[in-house]
């Protein structure tokens, strides 16, 4: 074997010093594969306990310090005698296949697979710890034994496609039967949604938002009052946005499927945004326009005793719809460690924000509804009665801008707290086997779930030394010293590399395993090797 292959190596093994920052390590070059020459430089004699050493007399100089070498190189020419392997632009020879994708994509039966080879690997979900998969060129080789053709795979695919669709358009036939003959699914787990948290304080919302809309409308038919007529504008719109909101809440607990594989969450944001929408339009501007037209033709107010009446009860039922709605905002707030402030402003639960937001709006619009027709009652002019019909609206015109702004901000996918981000980067960077973290991401999916991305410079020594500890050093020493061709380093440095690299997936699965658990917020990572 020759011995000049290892020079450089152990030469660049011995040029990181403790302490000094720069460090050479060996040129990459190394381990190209061709019949060429290679040039490779490696720095002088220095231990790795021990700065290395500038010849006496020789300072540094200015291009050498930018460009980091502070000590003389040697050359060394090495003649590669493993060939270059070319694999062209599409490889799948080494691609593996699970059993469910044989079985769908190559028609193949289970009793197909079972004459297939057979390889156990590391399982990407948290339930198991590993799997079994096929090489793709073996389900390919099969599948063309099976069918014959390419051709004739094809065809049974398109079949298979076509029985699937007349397969899913029977289930959703079956199940509107099922509907109309039961009245409702079965939506034990969606009822129970709507009984505590956000969903009950949105039904509690409709409710009285209901009866308010007819008890006002009542009013306003009697008195032909324009702030009555506002103020039943408005609760129609809350109860129409309020059951618009229960449609979001209802959606956003579905189970993620295929097309949507991280779930429904957002719809709350999308539903509250739709909700904003809605108050500017029926709220706000038919406040508008009827308070508009009573400035440009006043006519005279009637009695406004039962207005006053019923303005009284409004007051009462939306202020219980406040305080149930401020109770569940504080306890939800207390939760994620944010003040009541926070918690509104970033629309952590837009659905009650929404709420809040609406009956604050209502128990004002009330209050000035009132005053306004009281000055009326006073002075008998009812130009106050249509400057209070445009308070109401320019109130319900402010809260649909707030729940447009704050729930477009969470739809564009918005960050977490800079402090839990610094929390879970100081998780990973406290791992032996993490250098650095690079890139994080970390963002607010709804629900109080968070989607953890970032670049990881692992530690290629502590990953290395994870997996010879698992292994027997004493048979590692045997085998290398039977090696005693090119060819047989590189079947030893291929299988030990192979074991490596699957040690160093493991590790990422155990960081991400780890996180979750000590972070139940965080339902998603994605750490990328850097």
């Amino acid at each position: 074997m020759n011995k000049a292959i290892f020079l450089p190596l152990f030469a660049g093994f011995q040029s990181g010093g403790i302490h000094c920052l720069r460090f050479s390590l060996p040129d990459c070059r190394l381990t190209s594969l061709g019949l060429t020459k290679v040039q490779y430089y490696s720095t002088s004699g220095s231990s790795k306990d021990e700065p290395p050493k500038s010849p006496p007399g020789d300072a540094p100089s200015a291009e050498k310090v930018l460009s980091g070498i502070l000590f003389p190189l040697r050359c060394h020419t090495v003649r590669a005698v493993l060939k270059k392997r070319e694999y062209g632009a599409k490889y799948t020879q080494n691609n593996f296949i699970t059993a469910v994708r044989a079985m769908n994509e190559f028609c193949l039966k289970p009793s197909d697979l079972e004459q297939l080879r057979k390889i156990r690997r590391r399982s990407p979900h948290d339930d198991t710890e590993a799997f079994t998969v096929f090489l793709r060129s073996d389900v390919e080789a099969k599948a063309l034994d099976v069918w014959g053709s390419h051709e004739a795979l094809a065809r049974e695919r398109n079949l298979r496609k076509e029985v699937e669709r007349e397969y899913q358009e029977s289930r959703f036939f079956f199940f509107s039967l099922l509907c109309e003959s039961c009245g409702s699914l079965p939506r034990s787990g969606k009822r129970a949604t709507f009984l505590q948290g956000p969903g009950k304080v949105v039904m509690v919302a409709i409710c009285i938002n209901g009866l308010n809309f007819f008890f006002k409308l009542l009013a306003w038919v009697y008195t032909g009052s324009a702030s009555m007529f506002s103020e039943a504008i408005h609760s129609l719109a809350d109860t129409c946005n309020q059951a618009l909101l229960a449609l979001g809440i209802s959606q956003s607990v579905r189970n993620p499927d295929a097309g949507h594989p991280y779930g429904f969450s957002n719809m709350r944001y999308i539903a509250s945004l739709i909700s904003g929408v809605g108050i500017f339009m029926m709220g706000a501007g038919l406040s508008w326009y009827h308070g508009i037209m009573g400035l440009l033709h006043p006519e005279p107010i009637e009695s406004l005793l039962w207005a006053y009446c019923i303005l009284a009860g409004s007051l009462v039922s939306e202020g219980a719809t406040l305080l149930v709605a401020v109770n569940e905002i504080r306890r939800s707030a207390h939760q994620h460690g944010l003040s009541f402030y926070e918690y509104v402003m970033q629309s952590r639960d837009p659905s009650t924000n929404v709420v809040l937001l609406e009956d604050a709006a209502a128990v004002l619009g009330v209050v000035l509804a009132a005053g306004c027709m009281g000055l009326t009652s006073l002075t008998g002019n009812p130009l106050y009665d249509s400057l209070g019909s445009l308070g109401v609206g320019t109130l319900l015109g402010t809260v649909s801008a707030f729940l447009i702004y704050t729930n477009t901000e969470a739809l564009l996918g918005r960050s977490i707290q800079a402090e839990r981000v610094q929390k879970l980067t100081e998780f990973l960077e406290n791992d032996p086997a993490v250098r650095a973290i690079h890139d994080v991401k970390a963002t607010d999916m709804g629900l109080s779930k968070v989607r953890f991305k970032a670049e990881v410079d692992f530690d290629g020594r502590v990953v290395t030394r994870s997996y010879l500890e698992k292994q027997d050093i004493d048979q590692i020493l045997n085998d290398i010293q039977q090696v005693k061709t090119p060819e047989e380093l590189e079947s030893f440095m291929l299988k030990h590399g192979e074991n490596i690299i699957d040690t160093l997936g493991a590790e990422v699965d155990r960081l991400e395993k780890e996180l979750k658990q000590r972070n139940p917020e965080v339902r998603h990572v994605d750490l990328e090797i850097l």
